[in-house]
């Protein structure tokens, strides 16, 4: 079967050749772990989330802080029973989720996996955003919580920093998708068990795009929905490259897009301390 399952439509047996995301048909994870760094309402108080992170990925951010997995290839090929006897060891180390990092290329074997085995805590879609409104549709009563990135409100800054022209068109009408799939946020004993958490990472010299990403959610998935407003970008991997964003973001570019948001009327936002933007919360892929 010919793989088209992301925006990119490579069209290429993966069995035989690597598409855009480089990986084959084969799953391959780099590292499993309970997760306490993510939002409060994944993470808990308690043991973390349990975080799955995959190889591979359909995008080419310049910025990423998962290159070594993302573009370097880090990973072990895994079979669909190693897979899911994974997931049940997170589930007895205590784990309040299961947590599936850059899941997308490997969509089909997931929903395979889950079909099979569906854990009796919430399944958590952590995404970059940029997939298709059938991939989407193929988790529909298997994924519970959507944790998904809304990286640009303009195609010439998502080409530029990671290479996908159609990001806007793409990613709007995936958030879109994932909210009719999960529409009720659902928060029991301070951790999710459903719904959609809608990331944002503000760049630095781009708190324009970052303040029409908040006005794209207030205005077309509502006021009450979740969002995480990130101030944790480092300049990693090839950022660089790129001398406007070779620099942590500024106290007053994050409170500029926090006001922004308060003004628009969000009333579920996440805010972090600058002092989020540090490399020891990123896991090490070895």
């Amino acid at each position: 079967m010919k793989c088209n399952l992301c925006p990119r439509k490579c069209n290429v047996d993966r069995k035989k050749d690597l598409g855009f995301c480089a990986q084959t048909d084969e799953l391959k994870i780099a590292k499993v772990m309970l997760h306490k760094y993510e939002e409060p309402i994944i993470s808990g108080s308690n043991k973390g989330s349990g975080a799955i992170f995959f190889s591979g990925c359909n995008l080419k951010c310049v910025f990423c802080q998962n290159h070594p997995i993302s573009q370097g290839g880090k990973g072990k090929i895994v079979t669909i029973p190693e897979f899911i006897d994974m997931i049940k060891k997170l589930e007895k180390r205590g784990a309040h989720n299961i947590n599936l990092v850059s899941p997308t290329q490997f969509a089909f074997q997931i929903a395979s996996a889950l079909k099979i085995y569906k854990p009796k805590i919430p399944v958590v879609w952590n995404s970059n955003g940029y997939e298709t409104e059938e991939m989407l549709e193929m988790l529909r009563g298997l994924v519970d919580i959507f944790l998904v990135d809304f990286k640009y409100s303009d195609n010439s800054l998502a080409l530029k920093y990671s290479g996908a022209l159609d990001y806007v068109e793409v990613s709007t009408k995936a958030l879109i998708k994932m909210k009719s799939l999960q529409p009720n946020d659902v928060i029991e004993n301070s951790l999710m068990k459903r719904g959609v958490i809608i990331r944002h990472l503000i760049l630095p010299a781009h708190t324009s795009d970052s303040v029409k990403c908040l006005e794209f959610i207030a205005n077309n998935l509502g006021k009450d929905s979740i969002v995480s407003i990130m101030s944790q970008y480092e300049p990693r991997y090839d950022a660089k490259r790129y001398p406007e964003i070779n620099r942590k973001i500024k106290h007053i570019e994050y409170k500029r897009v926090v006001n922004y948001a308060l003004k628009l009327g969000l009333k579920n936002a996440y805010v972090q301390d600058l002092s989020s933007a540090d490399s020891k919360y990123t896991p090490k892929f070895r």
